[in-house]
């Protein structure tokens, strides 16, 4: 068992965006191994984040989640899939990230 709640987040997040990556590489779902390691990785993301619900607020593990996840996933969408971002995306996506620090470093929610 993992012992920090944040921990299994994060290890959730990362099984996430691989997962999510293998989804692009499956061309939808009739390449077998990009197939195979996508629902290996989201099986095993969603029961670390099972585990960190133990602990977390589903709504603030869910913030972090998503913005963790949708930051990482664009990152790798530019730097392996060659996918561009314009301003008004990479504004957004800081948006984004910006609510998560401010839930998490504002918000009596999270229980500090």
């Amino acid at each position: 068992m993992i012992a920090s709640p944040y921990l299994a987040l994060v290890l959730a997040i990362g099984l996430e965006v691989v997962g999510t990556s293998f989804l692009q590489r499956s061309a939808q779902f009739t390449r077998l191994w990009p197939t195979v390691g996508m629902a290996l990785c989201y099986l095993v993301s969603f029961y670390l984040l099972s585990l960190s619900l133990r602990v977390l607020p589903l709504g603030v593990a869910y913030a972090i989640w998503s913005a963790l996840g949708i930051v990482l996933v664009a990152v790798i969408g530019l730097l392996v899939f060659g996918q561009r971002l314009d301003l008004p995306a990479v504004i957004g996506l800081g948006l984004i990230v910006a609510g998560v620090i401010v839930v998490n470093l504002f918000s009596n929610t999270i229980g500090h």
